[in-house]
């Protein structure tokens, strides 16, 4: 296969339907920033939820060394630990909990909290200066009122802590954008679809004559299909490239540089996150492209 033809024939088609491939970048990368935007708000929904609890979550902080607390003479003991599972154990408002120690609750302050706080010989943020705590899963997130007051006064226990209206509204509004940008990502992907049938169309009718000619000389189906899967790819790097810059932007810019200086109690997501939506983006980008390239190539290539 001549290399040098398909590169030839990959210019002159992105040249000859340039403004078709302009459409069809334009709106695969509104729909792709949307579709990645929806995967990172799903990761931010999951951190809100694996910080503060879920909707059906109450918590119950423990006593630690040296509390200011009236309720809390000394640390909570394993004595008092095991009697305030068995208490949840044994209540019917309860699905299940789990329980976080003081460490646990120190690797989650440390992704939230400038570092400055743990550092030094005397760092202002320590282990033991965190409270071990118990999250319960209720059954009926309306009936909680016999497991709070069966818990509230028992030895060992600092608080009860009601953060479901607070969780709530976060993921409601999560969800909303979420939702919200998924289905306008739908849409669009449906319009460059459609751009992609009508790009492939076109380019078919104006190589007609070339197609025609390498059918008499017998080639191949994949040599004559290749120039315009290598113009979908083209169209699909692109898109995927302006849609990670997108996404890069809004992550340093709208979150580490602006919401998240103004709401730092709340796990926002890392660059990490960011990866994994480009990752994603980065193989629906193709998958939007080629494989309709190849379903419609079979249909107006043939001569």
């Amino acid at each position: 296969m001549q290399l040098r033809y398909v590169f030839s024939e990959l210019g002159q088609g992105l040249r000859r339907n340039l403004s078709m491939h302009v459409a069809v970048i334009l709106t695969l990368f509104v729909s792709l920033t949307l579709v990645g935007l929806g995967v990172m708000l799903s990761k931010q929904a999951a951190k809100t939820t694996d910080y503060f609890g879920s909707q059906l979550e109450i918590t119950v902080w423990l006593c630690k060394d040296k509390d200011s607390t009236p309720a809390c003479a000394t640390q909570v003991t394993d004595a008092q630990r095991d009697a305030i599972l068995k208490v949840v154990e044994n209540n019917p408002e309860v699905a299940g909990y789990r329980i976080e120690t003081q460490e646990q609750a120190y690797e989650k302050a440390k992704e939230l909290y400038d570092k400055n706080l743990f550092e030094g010989s005397n760092p202002v943020l320590t282990p033991a200066s965190l409270r071990e705590s118990v999250w319960i899963e209720l059954k009926d997130p309306e009936k909680f009122e016999g497991i709070e007051s069966a818990v509230q006064g028992l030895d060992g226990v600092q608080s009860v802590q009601d953060m479901r209206d607070f969780v709530s509204k976060i993921l409601s509004t999560l969800s909303i954008f979420r939702i919200g940008s998924i289905a306008a990502a739908v849409i669009l992907v449906l319009a460059a679809l459609l751009n992609v049938g009508n790009t492939v169309r076109l380019a078919a009718l104006a190589r007609r004559r070339e197609i025609g000619i390498m059918r008499l000389v017998g080639a191949s189906t994949m040599y004559i299909t290749l120039p315009f899967v290598m113009e979908a790819l083209v169209t699909a790097a692109i898109s995927i490239a302006m849609a990670s810059g997108t996404l890069a932007a809004f992550v340093h810019f709208g979150i580490f540089n602006g919401i998240a200086q103004e709401l730092k109690f709340i796990p926002w997501i890392t660059w990490w996150d960011f990866g994994t939506a480009v990752a994603f983006v980065a193989v629906l980008g193709p998958l939007l492209t080629v494989i309709p390239t190849l379903v419609l190539t079979r249909k107006y290539t043939k001569v």
